[in-house]
């Protein structure tokens, strides 16, 4: 791999990625759409290419020479509008697979999610077999489901799509997820779904990191590969040691995974609802899937520890 277009380069993976890729010496280009983010591709060693997931000729100028597209952006958001998630992450992927198309870029990886299984009930050790939902739980698991849709039906003899999907992103850097549940625990509107006392399946950073790129390298064409890792843990205890990483105490208040339920069904209407679908099924309950896949056909090999990520947090 000598050059490589990643989108969402100013966010949490993205950024990772780029920092990955001119570690090891390929040529990055990343896709920019405001100033701040065009000087923080920039900064990580890549070309920001001016333009946002809308403009096809901007993202093909951009791909010109590419190895392997690295799909990273999406609308993360937790709530609002379908409308929003369909425009960015659904059909932003078009455009983007389109893109890569027109400029003659061989590979395509697209960054998915475990979200794209969850309908609300729990995820027990799901691998590659099992079937995207066909009523998830939420927009944001729709709308990644049918951008997976879309990079499978893109794959072609001379168009390699490859998809990898970490369960819970987690590590020194993360501007999303434990940054906000970090929040609502300093603020005492943190509380655990029924006790907390149920496995997760992780994924630290650098490892998303590794599967990503060594399915850009080797990816069977139009394969899914969930990354994590490795055995899952209990998703009180690991919670509680990632939240005091960041100086952050959960407690122990918790509520009925019912009620749970019910004030996500009955809030939806709510711009900031207490609880939403998506977090009860994700966070809510068991949700754990199998690697195998990706240890045995990539060669992956989650090299980073749960302990070794925690105590780069702490030392950060």
């Amino acid at each position: 791999m000598k050059r490589a277009f990643v989108t969402g380069g100013s966010g949490f993976v993205g950024g990772r990625t780029i920092q990955q890729l001119r570690t090891r010496g390929v040529e990055v280009a990343a896709l920019a759409r405001s100033d701040g983010s065009a000087r923080a591709v920039e900064a990580l060693g890549a070309t920001a290419v001016r333009g946002d997931l809308d403009d096809r000729a901007a993202m093909e100028t951009g791909m010109a020479g590419s190895d392997v597209v690295i799909h990273a952006a999406a609308h993360v958001a937790e709530h609002g509008p379908l409308a929003d998630f369909l425009r960015v992450t659904v059909t932003g992927t078009e455009n983007t697979l389109a893109a890569a198309r027109a400029a003659g870029v061989s590979r395509f990886v697209h960054v998915s999610t475990e979200a794209v299984l969850a309908d609300g009930k729990p995820i027990i050790r799901a691998d590659e077999t099992r079937p995207r939902t066909p009523h998830p739980a939420g927009p944001y698991p729709h709308s990644k489901g049918l951008a997976e849709e879309r990079v499978l039906a893109a794959n072609a003899p001379d168009f390699a799509t490859v998809i990898v999907r970490p369960r819970f992103i987690w590590g020194a850097g993360d501007t999303s997820l434990i940054p906000k549940i970090s929040a609502a625990v300093k603020s005492g509107r943190f509380a655990w779904i029924g006790g907390g006392r149920y496995l997760t399946s992780t994924c630290h950073i650098d490892n998303v990191i590794e599967g990503t790129l060594l399915a850009a390298e080797r990816g069977a064409p139009g394969a899914i590969y969930f990354l994590t890792d490795g055995e899952p843990v209990e998703f009180r205890a690991f919670l509680t040691e990632l939240l005091g990483a960041y100086g952050a105490t959960p407690g122990d208040r918790s509520i009925p995974l019912w009620l749970a339920r019910t004030i996500a069904a009955t809030t939806n209407w709510m711009k900031h609802p207490p609880v939403t679908k998506t977090a009860v099924a994700l966070i809510g309950q068991e949700v754990t899937v199998v690697d195998t896949k990706a240890r045995r056909d990539l060669g992956y090999t989650s090299h980073i520890s749960r302990e070794r990520g925690l105590a780069e947090i702490r030392g950060s």
